[in-house]
């Protein structure tokens, strides 16, 4: 007798589907990325020109170094604190906080009392980041009640984009969920026939088109308020970068990569990256209620030139002048209106009192 192969992600999502009837967005979503042990980001790397997209850490050394003169500044308006935690949300291979902690640790007293904590899922990633932290003494978490006592400061980049959304669509009889389930074998799109009450969805929507679609973020919401509930009892900041829109608004986003290309989101569950974009008025109304300080949402030129990339820029040159056409490219690439400058905005949530530098 002969050991049966184990089901497939995709095996199990279209068993799950048969045998309990169509599923939400939100939970096919969450399968997809984060099954135990099939799940996309349970698997290999997926950063870089070998993977299936590329972040702005991996891009230059300067968008963390900035971070990390963000991060100091808030820790000195706080006084110093002797000790303290800093905390990334979905470190990647650790090339962002490597950089950040390189210019943060320069102030007297920053390292002697840093607690850094990282929050991540990838094995493989967890490798590469031990690598470039270790030095740091790093720990990694699995929840977010075990970061220390002190003062939190919390960096987020690309993070909340990659969190499960429930999808509504507008029908002539009000707003239904969308589902996903099958149809000849094969995974589709559907809409679960019960309409849900008016009175549970955005009043400000109630004008809406038909066939409209609402995105609810509820797990960047628990996640949000999970972590401003902490900050709010023992100060700090937390600063979101990733991409979305200022206003809750109708419109889909839903999207699916794989090899740096667009890709079905229903296609080979595990092994497509699916994100959507960040309903950031949603995220400040969780940290508003929590008794946290929300500031202007910035886009990612405004915040990086605010921080002096422009001036960092200059310098790398003047120190490198061999590398002036490459240096001058990734701060286009992070800054310009056609690349990631505009499309990306940057989300800081405050201690009262706090002033966060790099916004309006």
């Amino acid at each position: 007798m002969t050991d049966q192969p184990a089901p497939t992600l995709p095996e199990l999502i279209d068993m799950q589907i048969r045998t309990t009837g169509p599923m939400s967005v939100a939970t096919y979503m969450g399968l997809c990325l984060t099954h135990p042990t099939k799940g996309y980001y349970k698997g290999a790397d997926p950063l870089g020109a070998a993977g299936d997209f590329i972040t702005a850490p991996e891009i230059s050394q300067m968008f963390g170094e900035l971070i990390g003169f963000f991060i100091v500044t808030l820790w000195q308006q706080m006084g110093s604190p002797r000790e303290f935690t800093l905390l990334e949300l979905g470190p990647g291979r650790g090339t962002l906080m490597a950089d950040v902690l390189r210019v943060a640790c320069r102030a007297e007293g920053f390292r002697d009392g840093l607690d850094l904590c990282l929050f991540e899922t990838n094995a493989a990633l967890i490798v590469e980041q031990n690598a470039r932290l270790e030095a740091y003494g790093a720990r990694w978490i699995d929840g977010f009640d075990k970061v220390g006592p002190g003062p939190l400061l919390v960096v987020a980049n690309e993070f909340f984009d990659a969190l499960p959304i429930r999808q509504f669509v507008r029908a002539e009889d009000g707003w239904h969920e969308r589902m996903v389930g099958t149809n000849n074998g094969r995974r589709v799109f559907g809409l679960n026939p019960t309409p849900i009450p008016a009175s549970a969805m955005p009043q400000t929507l109630a004008e809406a088109e038909i066939n409209a679609v609402l995105e609810v973020g509820l797990a960047s919401g628990e996640v949000m308020n999970r972590l401003a509930t902490t900050v709010s009892t023992q100060g700090g900041a937390i600063l979101a970068i990733d991409y979305g829109y200022a206003r809750t608004q109708t419109g889909e986003t839903l999207q699916g990569v794989r090899r740096h290309q667009y890709a079905d989101v229903l296609d080979a569950p595990g092994e497509v990256d699916i994100s959507a974009h960040v309903d950031f008025e949603a995220l400040g109304t969780v940290a508003s209620r929590a008794g946290l300080a929300v500031e202007p949402l910035a886009t990612q030129s405004q915040f990086l030139t605010r921080m002096g990339i422009n001036e960092r820029t200059s310098a790398l040159i003047a120190a490198n002048a061999g590398m002036a056409e490459e240096l001058s490219a990734a701060k286009a690439r992070l800054i310009g209106p056609d690349q990631m400058g505009n499309l990306f905005k940057v989300f800081c949530a405050a201690s009262p009192g706090l002033q966060p530098p790099g916004f309006a």
